[in-house]
């Protein structure tokens, strides 16, 4: 887990060193893959935290879910609707569930530990 979070703070500073300008028409293509490598990733640390990590699935997960949310965009594009907002619901959710499950899991790990330790 602390390689995930290192890479992270590693893109983290060299997206903020950098000044790149994505153009306007990538824009719902990159705020779609940005979050869905969010989900990937914000899943990989819950599977983590709960023993059920597998590398083949993560990575599998990533380049799927990267792939569906650009077919959506590039379908909405074409359409001329926002098409991409289904994606993004659909990630946002996932986001949440996911982060609420980790902060179970620590808050139940913090007080096991407490329990144990009196």
């Amino acid at each position: 887990m602390w390689l995930t979070l290192l890479f992270l703070i590693i893109g983290v500073v060299l997206g903020l060193l950098t000044d790149i300008r994505i153009p306007e028409l990538y824009a719902n293509y990159l705020a779609v893959a940005v979050l869905a490598a969010f989900d990937t990733l914000i899943g990989g640390i819950r599977s983590h935290l709960e023993e059920k990590f597998d590398e083949q699935i993560f990575i599998t997960g990533f380049f799927t879910n990267i792939s569906l949310a650009a077919l959506l965009v590039f379908v909405g594009v074409q359409l001329g609707i926002d098409l991409y907002l289904a994606a993004v619901f659909a990630f946002g959710i996932r986001l949440f569930q996911n982060i609420a499950m980790i902060r179970r899991i620590l808050l139940e790990r913090f007080r096991y530990k407490r329990m144990k330790k009196n």
